[in-house]
């Protein structure tokens, strides 16, 4: 791989209702929105990009008659997508603010923040959307 290319690496999330979701990212997580682009049928979301916690997270809603071997799933609260979303923070005080931020927007609580024994603080929620975001941030050196 040449070391002069920067690669970066976007989640890109399926989701039912894409406005509704950037209502709740921004929310639930202080998204921005930075593009949306409306389908032909004036309903749904063909894609949609948010800044989030210095990534860029792009979504848009399901296409099913795009989709050439007939097996589109959405994830749901009750059967989550089988990849998480992790936000890496600072300090172990925004994963705990975080955590409080989604949780009063509406997201799940799958595991309230904690001290792990990888020297983390991490937390983890589900979104109404199907999808887990996971919150983890180092702990303070210890003397």
């Amino acid at each position: 791989m040449d070391d002069n290319f920067n690669y970066t690496v976007n989640p890109y999330l399926t989701v039912d209702g894409a406005a509704a979701a950037l209502d709740f990212y921004a929310k639930a997580f202080g998204a921005v929105e930075k593009a949306r682009m409306p389908a032909q049928d004036g309903k749904r979301l063909m894609h949609a990009e948010i800044a989030l916690n210095g990534g860029v997270v792009m979504l848009s809603d399901n296409f099913p008659e795009f989709c050439s071997d007939g097996e589109v799933t959405l994830p749901s609260i009750d059967k989550p997508a089988p990849v998480q979303v992790a936000l890496h923070f600072k300090t172990p005080a925004d994963v705990d603010a975080m955590h409080k931020r989604a949780t009063g927007a509406g997201a799940k609580s799958i595991m309230a923040p904690e001290d792990t024994f990888w020297n983390a603080r991490f937390a983890v929620v589900a979104d109404p959307f199907g999808h887990r975001w996971m919150f983890n941030a180092p702990l303070p050196a210890k003397a």
